[in-house]
């Protein structure tokens, strides 16, 4: 059986997902708050555009969301003219925004309402994960929602769990990116140690991939060449990884954890951010270990 769905945020991640369901022969309705990024989906076969979010809702079985933060999420679907309003039962809405646990439940609680189920799936992976069809999903929600939506994630991505009730997914995401922005930082700490001690960076490279130490990491792998190169053009910004670090620290002070090595990192972002570094990827982070640390 062929799944109609509808994309609503049409942004980095959203428009290659967009296109690898509608590549995939999924019926696709898409919407976005700038009319500019949805004309970009409406020009892939099979896409059509939404004039409101509650046509888009009406077309399609599953609906997945995109979206920045916890207010951007809370307006689409809870606010006037938003997706609860106008939910009909059976539908499913798929939430692949990194947000806090706590919209995530109050949505859940609200699509219930309508005989309808709500589905936290975090993503693992980038753009170029987008592109490829190879995003992880950690999904939070109802079983036997999930299995309805599997045909889907799958042409999405190679990696999906499911990780127990409405909001789990939030959190497994949030601490997750507790160790990559803590990686980040390290690495370039470490990048920059190499340099202003003169020691052989390529060196350094190949013992860390190759000799079996425990430094090693895919973002070391991948994201130390392109350091390298001066590329810090974004594949995820800095300032998505301060948002996210900053939820899972929110998400500690909720349970009573104090989090110092995970202030720090945070503070070592927010001073990348205050030095016009937000909007590069986020191992510009290595520029504050350069002279003067500007963008």
């Amino acid at each position: 059986m062929i799944i109609s769905a509808g994309f609503i945020g049409i942004g980095a991640m959203g428009l290659p997902m967009t296109t690898m369901l509608a590549k995939n022969g999924v019926p696709m309705t898409v919407w976005d708050a700038n009319p500019e990024q949805s004309a970009k989906a409406g020009q892939l076969d099979g896409v059509r555009l939404a004039e409101n979010i509650a046509e888009l809702v009406g077309a399609a079985e599953v609906i997945f969301t995109c979206l920045p933060n916890d207010q951007v999420v809370e307006s689409v679907y809870l606010g006037d003219g938003g997706i609860v309003g106008a939910l009909t039962p059976g539908r499913i809405t798929v939430d692949c925004s990194t947000v806090s646990s706590k919209i995530t439940q109050r949505v859940a609680d609200a699509a219930k309402k309508q005989d309808s189920q709500h589905m936290d799936a975090s993503m693992l992976g980038s753009i170029p994960q987008a592109e490829s069809g190879e995003i992880g999903f950690v999904v939070g929600g109802d079983p036997a929602a999930l299995q309805k939506i599997q045909p889907l994630l799958d042409i999405l991505g190679r990696f999906t769990k499911h990780a127990g009730p409405a909001g789990s997914a939030n959190r497994i995401k949030m601490i997750h990116q507790t160790l990559v922005a803590a990686n980040a930082v390290a690495v370039a700490e470490a990048i920059a140690l190499c340099e202003a001690s003169d020691t052989d960076l390529d060196c350094f490279y190949d013992v860390v991939c190759n000799a079996g130490g425990f430094a090693y990491s895919r973002y070391f792998e991948k994201r130390v060449p392109r350091m390298r190169d001066g590329d810090f053009s974004p594949l995820f910004m800095l300032d998505l990884m301060t948002k996210d670090s900053k939820l899972a620290r929110d998400l500690a002070r909720d349970v009573g954890m104090s989090a110092p090595l995970l202030d720090q990192v945070i503070a070592r972002f927010q001073e990348g951010q205050a030095n016009g570094l937000g909007a590069k990827d986020f191992s510009a982070v290595a520029r504050l270990y350069q002279s003067g640390g500007k963008a």
